[in-house]
């Protein structure tokens, strides 16, 4: 796994998309299928912004960190 995002995306999924889909959550109840989601959100924003790899960038073949210009996969044979 190579980093893809930046400092900014793992920032502001840390400590701005986490924090509010947690607070959303508790507001409308922690059991709900709501709150449930909001949580799965808040969790998969932590372990994206701490590990720095986003796998849906992977696919798109987009990286946010500067010091990666592009993401190349090898689907259809080596042709992106």
């Amino acid at each position: 796994m190579t980093r893809n995002m930046g400092k900014f995306d793992r920032g502001v999924r840390a400590f701005f998309v986490a924090p509010v889909a947690i607070v959303v959550a508790f507001i409308l109840g922690a059991g709900t299928l709501g709150g449930v989601i909001l949580f799965a959100v808040a969790g998969i924003m932590l372990a994206t912004a701490s590990t720095g790899y986003c796998p849906n960038y992977t696919v798109v073949g987009i990286s946010t960190d500067p010091r990666l210009h592009r993401v190349r996969h090898h689907l259809r044979g080596g042709h992106a």
